[in-house]
């Protein structure tokens, strides 16, 4: 994995300067998913030749099976001959490589559908990479072997290097592993629809397709539905996706959530987000149906986004959606009539006050809201708090990760609250401890603390935690 990380980070190097920054990661990313589907592709052949020749038929047969692709075993991603990797490195001796890979992406999206407008074509365009430069990254990125061990598919290497291109040059495109881990954790998605209405590389939704196929054994069974307002992170998404082997549907394109829908009939069982932090104003109608419960104030698009969810949910769903803590507070009437409204309406199940520092982009403040329309009896009318402000452990100076036993103590504190008569959970810790608040006339919330006791509630949902 590191040798793998080292050649992403030199290839992204030697392209400095070339094209600008942003660019990078459609370009590096690209060509890392060109060779990963390529070595894939690869060994699917070598062990279909392996079973032709042991199965005794002749040299030209073998060839002409393996060319057949339904006679094959069907690899999730058909690789044309003049997109395989050792047709492009043949021709990177010209001074036209960007004309070869533009070329190998377009057969590839004309032979998987499921593709088509997600790879980058920027190769060989007016302002394209200096050609000399993009051989030089062809020749490094051959380097890497993309291979599963018995610890991990290949796919999970390439996401890791997906991760680690996103953390250096993606900005704010990406969510944290550990959050997203938080998120899976609390929602537990074991199958149904999973919705991501701003979805950045795809990396909660393939998060979400990894639970499902380990919980299901085929992710292909379930589809994920997405939207992502960026261009190029919509297809970063979509190639993304697709290596991990889940099906989804990100939209006929790339667009802004809030001020058009791209899903506008989609029912989710799971809704999961984390919006941009600190994202003020937001686009669209004030008349639109998605604000059921008040319209949000134009300087500030926490509770669109929470209403966004909240229309999409099944009967039955349950949404996760990380916001900066401002949000719990009352900024604004507007806000603080949709926030009681919301509590008014038994949607608020849970609220997760999370460490600093948990995001690459920004240092501000974050939580978890998990909204349900599915509470049971013994949960309606309350709301459990966790303070997890203390959770985590430093992995470099601007970046704070939950640990799996960070992860492990609030899932298992939301999950007992949820499923658990009397709740009442020791989390390593402390025990949590709950008492009960008046919060409006004849409701009420039950506040649980990882890792000290509670104190009293005040009018805005944060009191709790101070």
């Amino acid at each position: 994995m590191q040798d793998i990380k080292d050649a992403v980070w030199e290839a992204a190097d030697r392209l400095r300067g070339s094209v600008d920054a942003m660019d990078l990661p459609e370009y590096v990313g690209g060509l890392i998913f060109l060779k990963y589907v390529s070595d894939a592709f690869a060994k699917n052949r070598s062990e279909l030749r392996a079973r032709l020749d042991a199965e005794g038929y002749d040299e030209d047969h073998v060839e002409e099976l393996l060319e057949d692709r339904e006679f094959s075993d069907k690899p999730a991603i058909w690789v044309p001959r003049n997109a395989r990797w050792p047709y492009i490195t043949a021709r990177t001796a010209t001074l036209h490589v960007g004309e070869v890979i533009d070329d190998a992406m377009n057969a590839i999206m004309l032979a998987n559908p499921t593709l088509r407008g997600a790879l980058p074509t920027v190769f060989f365009r007016d302002g394209a990479a200096d050609q000399e430069r993009l051989a030089e990254v062809v020749a490094l990125i051959g380097r890497v072997r993309f291979t599963s061990t018995e610890e991990r598919p290949a796919r999970d290497v390439l996401g890791e290097a997906y991760e680690f291109l996103l953390d250096r040059f993606g900005g704010d495109s990406r969510t944290p592993r550990s959050v997203g881990q938080l998120i899976v954790g609390i929602l537990e998605p074991y199958g149904g629809r999973v919705y991501d209405p701003a979805c950045g590389s795809g990396g909660l939704l393939a998060q979400a397709g990894t639970f499902m196929a380990a919980h299901q054994g085929d992710s292909g069974d379930s589809v994920v539905y997405g939207q992502e307002i960026n261009e190029r992170t919509w297809r970063f998404a979509r190639m993304n996706l697709a290596v991990h082997g889940v099906v989804s549907d990100l939209g006929d394109r790339w667009g802004d959530t809030l001020a058009h829908d791209e899903h506008p009939d989609l029912k989710a069982d799971f809704v999961m987000a984390q919006p941009p932090i600190g994202l003020w104003k937001w686009a669209g109608s004030e008349d639109d149906p998605r604000w059921r419960y008040g319209v949000p104030p134009r300087t500030n698009a926490n509770y669109a986004w929470l209403q966004h969810a909240v229309s999409k949910l099944s009967d039955r769903g349950t949404a996760g959606v990380v916001l900066e803590k401002g949000s719990l507070l009352s900024r604004s009437p507007a806000e603080t009539r949709i926030r009681q409204a919301l509590v008014d309406a038994d949607l608020v199940a849970a609220i997760v006050a999370l460490p600093e520092q948990l995001f690459h982009s920004t240092r501000i403040p974050a939580c978890l809201w998990v909204l349900a329309k599915n509470k049971s009896p013994e949960r309606r009318g309350r709301i459990l708090f966790i303070d997890a402000r203390d959770l985590g452990a430093t992995a470099s100076s601007a970046e704070r990760v939950l640990s799996d036993e960070d992860l492990a103590k609030i899932t298992g504190a939301y999950r007992e609250y949820r499923d658990e008569p009397g709740f009442c959970v020791s989390v390593g810790l402390a025990m949590v401890r709950e008492q009960e608040y008046a919060l409006t006339p004849g409701r009420y919330v039950r506040a649980a603390r990882v890792a000290a006791g509670t104190r009293a509630l005040t009018k805005d949902l944060y009191g709790v935690f101070n």
